[in-house]
């Protein structure tokens, strides 16, 4: 995954997370990337720095680095939010794997009672879900808390 800093039209900025960046370009160019602030989908990614700073104190992985370069409180608090979504989801949907495609195809068409599912599905799988019109969202999962 990549995150890039989003800006649209109406200048609000805001992050996407995304395979790579043919995937972005691939998302902008269908209008599939939308400003969470307006819905505007003209939009462009932010030059932005690399990260290039020391890691984390004990950790083995780089600190979050905000556009500017220097660390980022609020990438904690997304990684916390994500942490409590994956939370609320897993208690409140049912899981059911790479089965999900083929579930939510089914919720759609009225073919099984419509609840409230997660799984897994592959980037073509999830386009043709998105191609016929089956309401789903991508939710970049967080890793371990702890990790």
């Amino acid at each position: 995954m990549i995150v890039f800093d989003v800006t649209c039209a109406n200048e609000h900025t805001f992050e996407g997370w995304f395979k790579d960046g043919a995937t972005f370009d691939a998302q902008v160019a269908a209008g599939e990337v939308a400003c969470p602030v307006c819905g505007d989908t003209k939009v462009h990614k932010d030059l932005a720095a690399p990260r290039l700073g020391g890691l984390r104190k004990g950790k083995s992985e780089p600190a979050p680095v905000a556009a500017g370069g220097t660390p980022d409180p609020k990438i904690d608090e997304y990684v916390k939010a994500l942490h409590e979504l994956k939370k609320h989801v897993e208690e409140n949907s049912e899981y059911v794997g790479e089965k999900f495609p083929e579930e939510a195809r089914k919720i759609h068409y009225g073919e099984t009672e419509a609840r409230a599912i997660y799984g897994e599905a592959s980037a073509e799988e999830a386009e043709s879900l998105q191609e016929e019109g089956v309401d789903f969202q991508r939710i970049p999962w967080p890793g371990k808390p702890d990790a």
